[in-house]
């Protein structure tokens, strides 16, 4: 099997890798080592879109890590014992830009000092009113436990996960089906678009509006069985 590791540290790890009889490679792997945590894992999908991930722990907090030693998910996977789980990704469109993420998709204010104002519907039927806050985030249900679930205190399995980020108004969080198209339109700005812990961004201006919904790209996590 060819792999290619990915992670801060991946000197560490690549002797452990090669012993268990893969082979590391620059290009065209079968496999990419996600060598780290939570947060290594979306940079080597963004980085390897669709490659299938094997996710080793380097890190004190992984949510996402296997319940298994580093050594034992290599020698399972050299085994056979492993299956391939896709997991569907969620994109943000605007002004001919394009985000893809497999966790989440925040839409936040760029100024900390100044809430934005923004509509937003689903399916094109608006919900509530003049929105004011930090922002908003859309969650895939791989993505609830993460940056959604700290503002909820929940998570979900099905569907697309909103949170409202600092109202002013109470604004309720809601799952939609995964089919669900939202568009946000923003009334006072400027407010920044980000998918997952990228660095690429899309800024958005008075009456810029952004749609999200389910990308027809996967993500490819490798389970250990």
């Amino acid at each position: 099997m060819k792999v290619f590791v990915f992670g801060k540290n991946n000197n560490e790890i690549e002797p452990l890798v090669k012993d268990f009889g893969f082979e590391l490679v620059e290009t065209d792997p079968d496999f990419v080592i996600s060598y780290g945590g939570d947060g290594t894992l979306m940079k080597s999908e963004h980085k390897f879109p669709g490659i299938p991930k094997i996710i080793l722990c380097n890190s004190r907090i992984c949510k996402k890590c296997p319940p298994f030693s580093n050594e034992e998910i290599l020698k399972k996977i050299k085994d056979g014992q492993y299956s391939i789980e896709e997991l569907w990704k969620m994109e943000a469109g605007a002004k001919d830009q394009k985000l893809i993420g497999m966790n989440d998709i925040i839409v936040h204010n760029k100024d900390i000092r100044h809430a934005i104002r923004y509509y937003l519907w689903i399916n094109n039927k608006e919900i509530g009113k003049e929105i004011i806050g930090d922002g908003v985030v859309m969650a895939t249900p791989f993505g609830s436990t993460a940056y959604y679930r700290s503002i909820t205190d929940s998570f979900f399995e099905v569907g697309i996960g909103i949170a409202f980020n600092n109202s002013t108004e109470q604004s309720d969080h809601m799952v939609v089906k995964e089919d669900s198209r939202i568009k946000i339109k923003i009334l006072r700005g400027p407010a920044l678009v980000y998918a997952d812990n990228q660095e690429e961004f899309i800024e958005l201006h008075e009456n810029d509006e952004v749609v999200i919904k389910k990308s027809n790209k996967v993500a490819k996590i490798v389970m250990i069985n």
